[in-house]
């Protein structure tokens, strides 16, 4: 593939070696004159020198030919302009952006870009997983499906723990992809039964969510 990634900073340079290393064609834009020169000592004519977010920059590379653009500056809307002029002028199949305010999520999707990747938000879910009072973890956001993946840990006091899944009332488009008791994994059925301490892994779409935790008795 034809990858393009705007942002020579740490991410942008690891992710380019591991592209090239992994045979693609990789062009990685870097605006700084200094940083620009550091990489290009390494990384060869594989790093140009411009602005990723410029319309003239981007033709200069052949942004029309490329299958994925990558975007991962350090400043969000400058990562939202690359990856919207990828998508719109140029016709790219693929854009993938950085997000360092995960706050930012929903309206990156509403504006068309394919993927957002937080290191804030995926640092978070991690710390929520071990902290010994967590009931719910959203993990991963699967955008074409409209989907999440969430995590849930059953409470003591839950109104479902006892219960067979088929006497669960559980939102309409939500389904139940693993439960995870005492290190045991389990493929849950109709005739499974939720104890207390049960790690539950659920798809479930936005919408759904709530009324999910709500029936789990995972409401913080």
């Amino acid at each position: 593939m034809y990858i393009i990634i705007g942002g020579g900073g740490d991410i942008g340079y690891y992710l380019t070696k591991s592209l090239l290393s992994q045979g693609h064609e990789v062009l990685l834009l870097e605006k700084g004159s200094a940083r620009y020169q550091t990489l290009s000592e390494e990384l060869g004519p594989a790093v140009v020198r411009g602005d990723a977010c410029e319309a003239r920059t981007m033709e200069e590379v052949g942004a029309s030919r490329a299958d994925v653009v990558i975007a991962v500056t350090g400043d969000d809307e400058d990562n939202l302009v690359i990856c919207q002029m990828a998508k719109k002028r140029y016709k790219v199949g693929r854009t993938i952006a950085r997000l360092n305010n995960p706050k930012h999520t929903e309206i990156f999707q509403k504006l068309g870009i394919d993927l957002t990747v937080s290191p804030t938000r995926s640092i978070l879910a991690l710390i929520e997983a071990d902290l010994p009072g967590s009931r719910f973890v959203a993990l991963m956001t699967l955008k074409n499906a409209g989907l999440e993946i969430i995590e849930m840990r059953i409470p003591a006091e839950s109104p479902v723990v006892g219960k067979l899944l088929r006497d669960i009332n559980l939102p309409r488009n939500s389904n139940l992809a693993l439960v995870i008791r005492d290190k045991q994994y389990i493929t849950p059925t109709a005739d499974t039964q939720i104890q207390s301490g049960d790690d539950v892994f659920a798809l479930v779409n936005r919408e759904g969510e709530e009324e999910l935790r709500r029936a789990f008795g995972t409401m913080d």
